[in-house]
């Protein structure tokens, strides 16, 4: 992870090259002078900057609770306008009745990266993208996934045995959001009217949404998703070439902060156990980096996917890096 003195001296040219930008076009508003200014330097350097400023915002969420939006080079959360989150969700997986799931991505049929601490924080990002076409119509519908383990025990499922919580950060692009999801999982009963009834003893509700664009699968490798929960609150931080957006709620909704231990991050259908089905030659390259209080490698868990959506890709290898953020990583292809 890059420091932030790295940060500031690889973006300080791009910083006065966007401001003579803004002198030149007069008087534009402060976010297209940046936005102009930036566009204009279509180089190495700029692609080297945004990812680095990518990646310090997902590390640093708005201490308030709302929704907020940042652009290329700020790393100032601006006040945005929360909207209200589709009722559609993402389901857990359905298990087969031979017990064997497809051997496509996703279904539960994914790599996560297993911690033996408890987790803080996620990042997920795709470092390596080859895609031909997508998906189903062609209309670009797709959601981005990274979802916790189901976690049982937690205050959130009100003493109810067999109940398990489980969390989701999700950007759909057909409703043009990205949100945490909430589940229940078994708990029979809603606790409350804010809760909706999956008809099957499940339980789910999202958070408040944050819009974000219908983004081109040819922008893929640019999006990173980053969960991160507190005692107090979790967020959600999603980034795509030079504009962030983050949403957040009370950690209490489920509990995340005393029982994550497991990780899943992937480009999947967008709800309802859909597929996104990419043409033939695609190659998406996965990783899955963990703030977890250790430097030790996480496990590469197979089977570890807690989401019911799917892709049309094939899992290869899965390698588990040590480090200062400990990570998984992987190639998925067809």
């Amino acid at each position: 992870m890059k420091t932030a003195l790295q940060f500031a001296a690889l973006t300080k040219s791009l910083f006065i090259t966007a401001a003579i930008g803004a002198v030149s076009v007069g008087c534009s508003s402060a976010s297209s002078d940046s936005t102009e200014g930036s566009s204009a330097l279509a180089s190495p350097d700029l692609a080297a900057a945004q990812e680095s400023w990518r990646e310090a915002i997902s590390a640093a969420p708005s201490a308030a609770e709302g929704c907020f939006e940042a652009t290329f080079p700020s790393t100032v959360w601006v006040a945005a306008d929360c909207v209200t989150a589709p009722k559609n969700f993402s389901k857990p997986p359905t298990i087969a009745a031979d017990g064997i799931n497809a051997a496509t991505v996703g279904n539960g049929n994914d790599y996560a990266a297993e911690s033996k601490t408890k987790i803080s924080a996620t990042v997920g990002t795709f470092p390596a993208v080859t895609v031909k076409t997508e998906t189903d119509d062609g209309s670009n519908i797709y959601s981005i996934q990274l979802n916790s383990n189901f976690m049982s025990g937690t205050k959130a499922c009100n003493g109810v045995a067999k109940c398990q919580s489980w969390s989701q950060f999700v950007y759909s692009s057909s409703e043009t959001s990205a949100f945490i999801q909430d589940w229940l999982i078994g708990i029979g009963t809603c606790p409350s009217s804010a809760w909706n009834d999956d008809g099957q003893g499940d339980c789910y509700k999202n958070s408040a949404a944050v819009t974000v664009p219908k983004l081109a699968i040819a922008d893929l490798s640019t999006m990173k998703m980053s969960g991160t929960a507190t005692s107090s609150k979790d967020s959600l931080v999603f980034t795509a070439e030079g504009k962030a957006y983050s949403t957040s709620q009370a950690d209490s909704v489920t509990n995340l902060s005393t029982a994550w231990t497991s990780s899943e991050f992937n480009i999947i259908g967008d709800g309802g156990g859909s597929a996104a089905t990419f043409g033939k030659g695609t190659s998406i390259e996965v990783k899955v980096a963990l703030t977890n209080g250790s430097t030790t490698a996480p496990t590469c868990e197979s089977n570890g996917g807690t989401t019911g959506e799917t892709n049309n890709l094939t899992a290869g290898t899965c390698k588990a890096t040590s480090g200062t953020s400990p990570y998984i990583e992987f190639t998925e292809k067809n």
